[in-house]
């Protein structure tokens, strides 16, 4: 949760990836440590940002009473929480985008009735300290920073980083397929590229040796130049497809806007050669919203597969990707970072007070980097 200093997450193999675990998650007070006690969930609770009902931002109230979590499963940990960000997933989901999919995972057997996931913490990336581990977890201990947080950055640095490094390494290694091994002269395109998405996919292309050009406004040019941004396009100074005739058809294409993109970015990749369009922009979630569990997914497939079918006569592959959660591409992230070769990009922070107004600033969008709360 973004508004802790404490939370709940569970361990995934050998890493705690709390960029992903916290529908699991309930968070925990500002108070000392040693004031603590986690083996009592009823006499000890914490201040929270939570939602009681899905909407617009006044949705979100404060209070002192959300209880302290406890291990349930011996492959939980407890951490506390130094820093977190606010990513626009989170903005979505406080107005109850994914909501039918993430209670699924919250309630699998369907115990709870509809309305008990509330009073609901929000967020998903989190740097933090490690308090307490379940008697699986082998890997940590406490005391350990997570997720093993790189030695070079700041619990407010790091914060910034899991949720859009590891949605960008979906959808550029194991979707895409690229990797520091076969990257070296691929030119690459990404739009939306001054996001928290964009300006660490930028990075990573250009530390595996990519040509990369990225669109965004002009006001945010100099920003993906300084990251390492071969080309830039301006897409407020004239139409994006024009000023990309100019260049050389592209081996990997990634979108992080979505829409009207889709129908004519496709034509810029090298045909027949294996070049490859990666989308994060996806009806995945909202279909389950408004179908239901078993038909939005049967209707994601028919769509997500008869899209990827129409490119591949045209020789082109088209794809989706999502966040994935890995421990294991969390190490990959942390020693490039402590190499040198990425840094976080950070627009703004906030103190844990002003939850609500960081909320407000990812809603209004045109983000460039990360927005991240200060717990401690």
């Amino acid at each position: 949760m973004f508004t802790m200093e404490f939370l709940k997450t569970c361990v995934l193999g050998r890493n705690a990836c709390t960029a992903v675990c916290f529908w699991r998650s309930h968070a925990v007070q500002r108070l000392l440590v040693g004031k603590i006690s986690t083996t009592s969930s009823r006499s000890t609770v914490m201040p929270a940002w939570v939602i009681d009902r899905y909407g617009k931002n006044d949705v979100l109230r404060f209070t002192q009473n959300m209880m302290i979590p406890v291990i349930h499963y011996p492959n939980e940990v407890v951490i506390k929480v130094h820093a977190a960000s606010v990513n626009p997933i989170d903005v979505n989901m406080r107005s109850g985008y994914g909501a039918t999919a993430l209670n699924m995972k919250r309630d699998p057997l369907h115990i709870k009735t509809k309305g008990e996931e509330f009073p609901l913490t929000l967020g998903r990336d989190v740097s933090g300290v490690v308090m307490e581990c379940g008697l699986d977890v082998r890997y940590f201990k406490p005391g350990d920073e997570v997720s093993l947080k790189p030695k070079s950055l700041t619990h407010t640095q790091a914060a910034s980083l899991p949720y859009v490094a590891l949605t960008a390494w979906s959808a550029i290694n194991k979707v895409g397929g690229l990797n520091d091994k076969n990257c070296t002269g691929k030119h690459v395109l990404i739009l939306g590229a001054s996001g928290g998405v964009g300006t660490f996919a930028i990075q990573v292309m250009k530390a595996w040796g990519a040509n990369v050009t990225a669109v965004c406004s002009q006001d945010a040019s100099e920003l993906v130049r300084k990251l390492g941004a071969d080309d830039v396009i301006d897409y407020k100074s004239g139409n994006v497809e024009e000023q990309l005739k100019s260049l050389k058809p592209f081996d990997f294409i990634l979108d992080n806007v979505g829409g009207s993109t889709e129908t004519w970015a496709l034509n810029f990749l090298k045909k027949w050669s294996g070049a490859t369009y990666v989308t994060l922009v996806t009806p995945f979630l909202l279909n389950m919203d408004r179908l239901g569990i078993a038909d939005g997914m049967l209707q994601t497939g028919v769509t997500v597969g008869s899209k990827a079918l129409k490119h591949f006569w045209q020789g082109v592959h088209y794809r989706w990707a999502f966040f994935m959660a890995s421990g294991v591409y969390l190490d990959d992230i942390a020693k490039l970072v402590d190499e040198g070769k990425i840094q976080p990009v950070i627009e703004k922070t906030f103190p844990f007070s002003q939850v609500p107004e960081a909320f407000l600033k990812v809603e209004r969008g045109h983000a460039r980097g990360k927005t991240v709360i200060n717990v401690i």
